[in-house]
């Protein structure tokens, strides 16, 4: 949950995004070997988690990935759908003052032990059965998103590729659970990524204004090392390790 050492020129990259961002999202990835002792650490119980069905959309060959465009909808538990068009990594100064300030827009750095990437979203609120329908093919890819996301979609997308052109990668089973440890005193988010061949991704973070990065950051550091959390293990990418493995058993 926080950058760590990393070179002066970096850490004044990092600055400048965070400063143009409208949040800071710290993360940090546990060891899988450490998943059950972890969350019995931190007295996290599976039982109050959110479900959500998590779905992408891209080409067999993963063209809008290598382009930084990541295209998601997701069915979540008690709630509408939602869809997200995104693009990473982004300097918040190269968007559009007019998207830049659009209620849809959300500019966010994340932060994690040895990286960091600004990314920019256009998010949007679904009906309740929209992306069950679009699972099944009852519906339109591009029905998923708004004239907005769509036209986001456009710029950033490799050029001639419609988004009812892209294939549809997942879903995932995700559980998602908010928890507020006494002693650190802030919302704190885990989320478990389980991929259909057994293997799972727990994240913890937290969100935090770009001014109290740091503070937060050591704060949460010194919280997490105290219950035991492994902070040194290899940080997983929750979207790329579930695309990789949807187009490799596309054809199973």
């Amino acid at each position: 949950m926080t950058a760590g050492a990393m070179p002066e020129d970096r850490l004044r990259e990092m600055l400048a995004l965070a400063e143009g961002s409208d949040s800071v999202e710290l993360k940090l990835t546990v060891p899988a070997e450490d998943h059950r002792r972890t969350a019995f650490a931190l007295g996290m119980d599976p039982l109050d988690a959110q479900i959500r069905m998590v779905c992408f959309f891209d080409t067999p060959d993963l063209s809008l990935n290598r382009a930084g465009v990541v295209v998601r909808a997701r069915r979540v538990q008690g709630r509408e759908d939602d869809s997200v068009i995104k693009l990473r990594p982004v300097a918040p100064e190269a968007i559009s003052e007019k998207l830049r300030w659009s209620p849809a827009m959300v500019v966010e750095l994340d932060a994690m032990p040895g990286g960091y990437v600004c990314s920019a979203s256009v998010k949007a609120r679904l009906g309740e059965d929209d992306v069950r329908r679009a699972v099944a093919g009852e519906r339109a890819a591009r029905k998923l998103f708004t004239k907005e996301q769509r036209a986001f979609y456009a710029a950033h997308a490799p050029a001639g590729l419609e988004l009812d052109d892209l294939t549809l990668l997942g879903p995932i089973l995700v559980l998602k659970l908010n928890f507020t440890p006494e002693e650190l005193g802030r919302k704190t988010v885990a989320e478990l990524w389980l991929y259909p061949d057994g293997s799972r991704i727990l994240e913890l973070s937290t969100k935090c204004a770009p001014g109290e990065m740091f503070q937060i950051a050591a704060e949460t550091r010194v919280f997490l090392s105290a219950r035991g959390v492994d902070l040194t293990g290899e940080q997983q990418t929750k979207t790329a390790t579930a695309l990789d493995y949807f187009v490799s058993h596309l054809d199973t």
